[in-house]
């Protein structure tokens, strides 16, 4: 059995976080750097957008593994990281399109990625059992899942489960991303498309 620790011992552990800056810092505070992220949204509201933005700036911290089991290597896909200027990012960030099963052997490797894009969940096909064995497998990694949204909540009893056990949970809309998890900063708002955001809350 482990040992409980005391208040004083829990306290003392150092955790490492994200020294967020700027719109990211006001948006989601200083997370940290492992655990469980989820960002869900509808088609159309700026989500793919968000998480190629997020993707460049967790590639100025360490190496990041994007699952795309969606899309793989289609010319949607080649678009979306050319749009977003992915190319500057180049040796840090890596694309794949494999089952879960395989990216966990993956990730067992030494110098694997730190963090990890799963797009989307819905396409990983796991159950919530499957999803807690995956993140106590793999505690040193930062798993981020993407999921598709059934009006404001995640698509699928299992998503929406995983949704509540995430640390940061962040929803998109109409071209923001809002942060409802466990780290929220100033705002809690992140803008993704300036003119979008405009167009979409101008008329709300």
């Amino acid at each position: 059995m482990k040992r409980a620790l005391s208040v004083s011992e829990l306290l003392s552990q150092v955790k490492e976080t994200f020294e967020f800056r700027e719109e990211w810092q006001d948006a989601f505070g200083s997370p940290e750097t492992v655990g469980v992220w989820f960002i869900w949204g509808n088609s159309g509201n700026g989500k793919s957008s968000f998480v190629m933005q997020l993707c460049k700036e967790l590639c100025k911290y360490g190496k990041v593994l994007y699952n795309s089991l969606e899309e793989g290597d289609s010319l949607t896909m080649q678009n979306s990281l050319k749009l977003h200027g992915m190319m500057k990012v180049n040796r840090r960030l890596n694309i794949t399109s494999e089952s879960i099963t395989v990216l966990s052997k993956r990730l067992e490797k030494r110098r694997s990625p730190e963090f990890v894009v799963i797009d989307s969940f819905q396409y990983a096909q796991m159950s919530y059992r499957q999803y807690i064995k995956f993140k106590e497998k793999h505690k040193n990694k930062l798993i981020i899942f993407i999921s598709h949204a059934d009006g404001k909540s995640p698509s699928g009893r299992s998503a929406k489960s995983v949704m509540y056990d995430a640390a940061l949970k962040i929803w998109v809309e109409g071209y923001k991303a809002f942060s409802k998890g466990r780290f929220i900063g100033s705002t809690g708002t992140y803008t993704i498309w300036d003119k979008g955001a405009e167009k979409y809350w101008g008329n709300q």
